[in-house]
C-alpha cells in the first residue's frame, strides 16, 4: 500500500529508501546515456517541462490531451480513439502526443491520487509511466468509487515492476502534487473546463487548435493532417446555437414584480436585472466545492462584478442524491425566500453545513431560520409543505439535459449560453468573466466585429 505517514517510520526503513533512492538514481543516469526509452515499440520521455511524451521527439506536429484518469469520457477517448492516434499518427513519426494532467476534484476527489502516483512512477522510467497510464484507464471501474485508492494504485505499481520505497519517498515529498495542480491552472488558464480536451499544435503554424470532449478519431484526422501537411486546418463549421431554456432567456430573467429578488422565471437573483452579462449558478447546499464557491469565491465575485452591476447572478437548485439532507436545505432556503431572506439563508446554510446536514436536518433547519430571524410559523407552513419543494423540483427539472454535476455555472451573454463546470479560484473567476465583460463592450464599440462563440466545457462525470 502507498503510504504517505512517515513520521512513525523507523530509521531503517529511511536508510532504505535513501539507498533505494540513490540506486534509482544511478539506474536513471545510466537509462539516460542508454538513449531514449521505449514503450510498444514507441519513443517515449518527458519534456523539457516535465510532461510524458510519446512518440517522435522531432515530429512537427503535437497534440496535448487534457485528462483525468477517472473521468468515464477519457476512459472512452482512451479505449475507442488513443489506439488509432497511436497507430495512424505517432507510430508513423507524423505526430507526438503529450499528456497533461487535468483531474477534475469537483467530479472525482481522488483522481490526483492516481496522477501523482503516475508522475511518481515515472521518475523512475518513462515506459514505466505509461505502462501505469494505460492500466489506470484500463482498470477505470475498479478505483472509480474508492473511497480511497491508494492500495490499488500500491498493486497497480507494483505489478509493473516498480520500486515501490521509492515510489513511496516520491509521493510522501508532495512535489508531484504540486506538479499537477500547476497542470490544472495551465489547463484553466487556457479556457479548459472539462475532460477530455485537446490541443494541437505545429512548429510550422503558431496558431493553435482545440478538440473539446471524447471524438471519433475523424474529428482529430481534420486537424492532424492539413498540419503534418504543412497547411491551416479548414474552418470548423460553426453549429447553430441551440435555444435557450425560458429559465435563461431574457423574459426568464427580468424581475418579477410579484416577488421581488426572483425572476419571472422563479429564480433568487442578486446584482443588476439589467447587466448584459448573467451567470446561473446550479448548487448543492451539501457539496463540498459549492460550499467553498459560496464562501471562499463569492464574496469576491459579488464586490467586483455583481455589486457594481457589471453582473447578475441567479441561483438554481440541483441537490445531488448522494447528499441526503441537500434537498431539505434548498426548501428552506426557498422557504426564506417567501420572507426576503433567501441570500441570507443561502449563506447560513453553506457556513453551518456540519449542523444541519444529519439526521435531525429538519429540526435544525427550524432552529437556523429562527435564528435570521424569520417569522417560524409562516417558515414552517412552507418547510413542511408542497411549495417550496415544488420550487426545488422545477430547478432539477431546469437541470435536465444540462448539469450533471455541481457546481455547474451557466454563463450567458447575447442571447447565448455556455457552460462552465466546477469551482475554481476567486481571482480566475473573476478574470474570466472580465474578460467576457471586455469582449462585450468591444463588439458594441465596432458593431461589425463578431464575437467568438463561448465554448462549452465537456466534462466526464
Amino acid at each position: 500500500m502507498i503510504n504517505i505517514e512517515w513520521k512513525m517510520k523507523p530509521m531503517w526503513h529511511w536508510l532504505a529508501v535513501l539507498v533505494a533512492s540513490t540506486v534509482l538514481a544511478c539506474n536513471l543516469a545510466q537509462a539516460a546515456e542508454a538513449g531514449p526509452e521505449n514503450y510498444q515499440d514507441l519513443p517515449v520521455g518527458f519534456t523539457d517541462q516535465g510532461y510524458p511524451v510519446v512518440g517522435n521527439p522531432d515530429a512537427t506536429v503535437t497534440l496535448e490531451e487534457w485528462s483525468d484518469y477517472l473521468c468515464p469520457f477519457c476512459g472512452r477517448h482512451f479505449s475507442q480513439t488513443f489506439p488509432g492516434l497511436l497507430d495512424q499518427y505517432v507510430r508513423t513519426g507524423k505526430v507526438k502526443l503529450v499528456f497533461r494532467d487535468f483531474p477534475l476534484v469537483s467530479l472525482h476527489p481522488t483522481a490526483p491520487k492516481g496522477h501523482v502516483a503516475a508522475l511518481c512512477v515515472g521518475e523512475q522510467s518513462a515506459a514505466k509511466y505509461w505502462a501505469m497510464h494505460d492500466a489506470l484507464f484500463q482498470r477505470q471501474q475498479e478505483w472509480n468509487r474508492l473511497p480511497d485508492p491508494s492500495a490499488f494504485l500500491s498493486g497497480v505499481a507494483e505489478k509493473i515492476g516498480v520500486d515501490m520505497a521509492a515510489l513511496e519517498a516520491c509521493i510522501a515529498k508532495g512535489d508531484k502534487q504540486a506538479f499537477v495542480d500547476r497542470s490544472v491552472q495551465e489547463g484553466q488558464a487556457l479556457g479548459y473546463n472539462g475532460t477530455p480536451s485537446f490541443r494541437f499544435a505545429s512548429i510550422k503554424d503558431e496558431a493553435t487548435y482545440n478538440v473539446v470532449g471524447a471524438h471519433p478519431i475523424a474529428r482529430f484526422a481534420r486537424l492532424a493532417d492539413p498540419l503534418i501537411a504543412g497547411e491551416k486546418p479548414p474552418e470548423e463549421p460553426k453549429p447553430e446555437p441551440p435555444e435557450l431554456p425560458q429559465w435563461a432567456k431574457p423574459e426568464g430573467l427580468v424581475p418579477d414584480p410579484g416577488r421581488p429578488g426572483y425572476t419571472q422565471a422563479g429564480d433568487a437573483y442578486k446584482g443588476n436585472p439589467e447587466a448584459e452579462l448573467v451567470v446561473v449558478e446550479f448548487s448543492d447546499f451539501q457539496c463540498p466545492s459549492c460550499r467553498r464557491h459560496a464562501l471562499e469565491n463569492q464574496p469576491l465575485i459579488d464586490s467586483e462584478l455583481v455589486e457594481t452591476g457589471k453582473v447578475l447572478w441567479v441561483n438554481k437548485h440541483f441537490p445531488l442524491r448522494i447528499h441526503p439532507y441537500a434537498a431539505l436545505a434548498a426548501v428552506a432556503a426557498e422557504c426564506a425566500g417567501e420572507q426576503d431572506k433567501f441570500w441570507e439563508m443561502h449563506h447560513t446554510l453553506f457556513d453551518q453545513t456540519d449542523r444541519w446536514a444529519t439526521e435531525d436536518a429538519e429540526n435544525v433547519l427550524v432552529t437556523l431560520a429562527e435564528s435570521l430571524p424569520l417569522d417560524r410559523p409562516q417558515f414552517e407552513v412552507c418547510f413542511n409543505g408542497r411549495k417550496g419543494l415544488e420550487r426545488v423540483l422545477h430547478d432539477l427539472y431546469d437541470a435536465q439535459g444540462v448539469v450533471q454535476s455541481t457546481p455547474t455555472f451557466i454563463i450567458i451573454e447575447d442571447g447565448r449560453g455556455s457552460v462552465m463546470r466546477g469551482a475554481r479560484p476567486a481571482d480566475q473567476f473573476v478574470s474570466l468573466l472580465s474578460k467576457r465583460l471586455e469582449a462585450i463592450a468591444a463588439v458594441e464599440e465596432s458593431p461589425d466585429t463578431t464575437s467568438a462563440a463561448a465554448q462549452d466545457g465537456k466534462e466526464g462525470g
